[in-house]
């Protein structure tokens, strides 16, 4: 990413309350995945599975589903940056059925614009309290290259990234998959943009951009151990950062969908980002393969939803 760190967030999330955990809770197998877009069954209090390890297929009803808070996600609804300041909605959060996804369901994160700051509204989901430190990340993210609705041409910003709570923390760590199909901040796109910061203000990081374009779904992984980060897509391996550009203290999840600026007026238009679902082994360096296996175990034995790693 070319632009200088994206001013502090200051942020103001909603609380988005929560029905009973969500899902029968298992062990993993390998078995091949579920088709089934049913709701999720009703959960145990005490979710046990593979030791350090979170997972979510995102089966919630919607932004108002009790289970989504149970399970440590936030949706943003307030003020702060980055792109268009003060536009963040947490209506353009759901979780829709489709027929496209693992298990059937998705977040989807739309982000809309009619090319003035009144008429835009920018969306992100997080996790709050993970403490997710070294190990494996991964994501099952669909990347739109043009809007579904309206004329393209807008700089967009689809993101997966591990953070710090704070931004102003003294152990700032974070670590970016950004898409811009679009480009932005003087680039063309579309390209992936890969960043690991040591710290936001002032900004210091080093960045890697893969100059493809995206659409469709993805597996996007970041692999945090022995002193060096590495990103990868589909299972090929973009970019390594080491040395003091590597995670410092225990972030929380993003996930984001937002403008980096309003390059034009004339009409409304809409681009979505979808999340199939998102895992962490805590202290591991996980090949794809292992991941989608396990990821698969999970579907197949009806789990949506687990969380065994310690708590800090």
């Amino acid at each position: 990413m070319s632009q200088p760190r994206r001013t502090s967030r200051h942020r103001a999330w909603t609380g988005l309350a929560l029905p009973a955990l969500l899902c029968a809770l298992a062990a993993c197998s390998g078995g091949p995945a579920s088709g089934s877009t049913d709701a999720a069954p009703s959960a145990s209090p005490t979710p046990s599975g593979p030791p350090g390890t979170l997972f979510d297929g995102f089966h919630y009803s919607g932004t108002d589903d009790p289970s989504l808070t149970a399970n440590g996600w936030e949706v943003r609804d307030g003020a702060g940056s980055p792109g268009i300041k003060d536009t963040w909605s947490g209506a353009g959060a759901s979780f829709p059925s489709d027929t496209t996804a693992q298990g059937g369901r998705i977040l989807q994160l739309q982000a809309s614009t009619d090319g003035t700051k009144q008429g835009t509204r920018q969306v992100e989901v997080q996790s709050t309290g993970t403490g997710l430190f070294t190990g494996t990340y991964a994501a099952r993210v669909h990347f739109g290259d043009k809007p579904t609705s309206g004329r393209n041409g807008d700089h967009v910003v689809q993101t997966f990234f591990p953070i710090s709570a704070s931004d102003s923390s003294a152990n700032y760590s974070e670590l970016d998959h950004e898409y811009l199909p679009n480009g932005g901040w003087g680039s063309v796109g579309p390209q992936l943009d890969n960043v690991s910061w040591y710290k936001a203000d002032p900004p210091d990081r080093v960045n890697h951009t893969s100059k493809q374009r995206l659409e469709g779904w993805h597996i996007l992984m970041i692999t945090a151990m022995n002193g060096k980060v590495t990103y990868s897509l589909d299972g090929k391996e973009l970019f390594t950062s080491s040395g003091k550009y590597v995670p410092r203290e225990k972030m929380d999840i993003h996930f984001s969908n937002w403008f980096i600026d309003l390059p034009f007026t004339g009409g409304p238009r809409t681009w979505n980002m979808k999340v199939n679902w998102f895992y962490y082994k805590a202290d591991e360096a996980v090949s794809q393969a292992e991941v989608q296996k396990t990821v698969d175990g999970f579907y197949s034995a009806g789990t949506h939803y687990i969380n065994t790693v310690p708590k800090s």
